[in-house]
């Protein structure tokens, strides 16, 4: 077995206090997120997305984040694929955004819901031509035999909509994660980390919480 125990990084190069942080979780996100950017973290809308099948076993992956507002986070994907068929079965979800260059992370748990065929065409019509070509190439979460049948099928889109107008598949589209509570963490010296916590209340407003490490 691969010992790691001495493989570790020690955290405090800035703190997290419930005074500093925005009452509304979504415009402290903006703020992180921005702050993400402008450290140039790789892909800082990348999130790991959680799912559950329906034997209880949970599933994650990465997902882009491409919209984010006060309703929630819009992510897109194949409807029909393994998370899409999860989510139709069970809605709950979660997601972290691993800012580990900051020694941050976001949390965010919530329901999803599917947004509007008008959202899911305005964002599948800015995609590039060959992304858009793509979503009508993958049989998501299918078994193929081979790479090559994957290449084939992407020459024969190509050929189908050389004139570049590519139709938005009806097995493709948005999610929106409505949240219910979003964590923002900060690493902290000797492992004491910052992690406050919002919760959506009943009447609308977040509630704001300090978790122990």
């Amino acid at each position: 077995m691969a010992d790691l125990g001495e493989l570790r990084e020690e955290y405090g190069h800035d703190s997290l206090t419930e005074e500093s942080v925005d009452p509304n979780p979504i415009e402290q996100f903006r703020v992180w997120f921005q702050e993400a950017m402008d450290r140039k973290v790789t892909e800082p809308n990348a999130m790991s997305l959680s799912t559950v099948d329906e034997s209880g076993q949970p599933w994650q992956r990465i997902v882009l984040l491409k919209a984010y507002d006060n309703k929630g986070f819009v992510f897109y994907t194949n409807y029909d694929s393994r998370k899409g068929k999860q989510l139709a079965n069970n809605p709950k979800t979660c997601v972290l955004f691993p800012w580990i260059l900051l020694e941050r992370q976001v949390i965010v748990t919530g329901t999803v819901e599917r947004v509007s065929t008008a959202e899911s065409l305005k964002y599948f019509s800015s995609r590039p031509f060959g992304s858009r070509l793509g979503a009508w190439v993958s049989n998501q979460s299918k078994v193929v035999s081979s790479r090559s049948i994957l290449l084939a099928k992407f020459e024969e889109m190509k050929a189908k909509f050389k004139d570049g107008e590519v139709p938005l598949p009806s097995f493709w589209g948005g999610y929106r994660i409505v949240p219910e509570t979003i964590e923002f963490w900060m690493g902290g010296k000797s492992r004491i980390h910052d992690r406050i916590y919002y919760s959506k209340q009943q009447d609308g407003a977040w509630k704001i919480e300090r978790l122990s490490p």
